[in-house]
């Protein structure tokens, strides 16, 4: 059970902005059980999905402080990521699962007020088929050597 709280919690700070990575503890728990690859998906999917829904509702609440000296991004930049958005749009958040700009997406993502229900069906395809690609490759390689 421990192992899964780890998991978890590995995956969620993994979405926020901090520099996790939940591969390695999925991979690490994959090759020691290999028969809850199941339960071990859905754990990280879920904790990095509600990690991105953290980046989500930071982005709502973000836009109100733009003018505060303390302000992480300057206007150019915020401008910058909104055009961005506003070219790819939702179709972006598929790329939510990649290092470096799968993070800022979903916090742009709030900015630009995404839908909650199609930002969730977006994330949530995006990291799920992440964590299923690194379980496929781990379980692969587990049973051909």
């Amino acid at each position: 059970m421990l192992s899964l709280w780890a998991l978890f919690l590995s995956a969620f700070g993994a979405a926020t902005l901090l520099p996790l990575q939940s591969e390695a503890v999925l991979v690490g728990l994959l090759l020691r059980e290999p028969h809850a690859w199941a339960i071990l998906l859905l754990v990280a999917t879920v904790g990095n999905v509600l990690g991105s829904v953290v980046n989500w509702l930071l982005g709502r609440a973000i836009e109100r402080l733009r003018d505060r000296l303390w302000f992480p991004f300057s206007p150019r930049q915020l401008e910058r990521a909104q055009q961005r958005y506003q070219r790819w749009g939702q179709w972006s958040l598929l790329l939510s699962w990649m290092p470096v700009i799968g993070d800022p997406l979903t916090l742009i993502a709030g900015i630009m007020r995404e839908p909650f229900w199609r930002f969730l069906l977006l994330v949530s395809m995006a990291k799920a088929g992440r964590y299923l690609v690194v379980a496929i490759l781990t379980l692969g390689w587990v049973h051909s050597g």
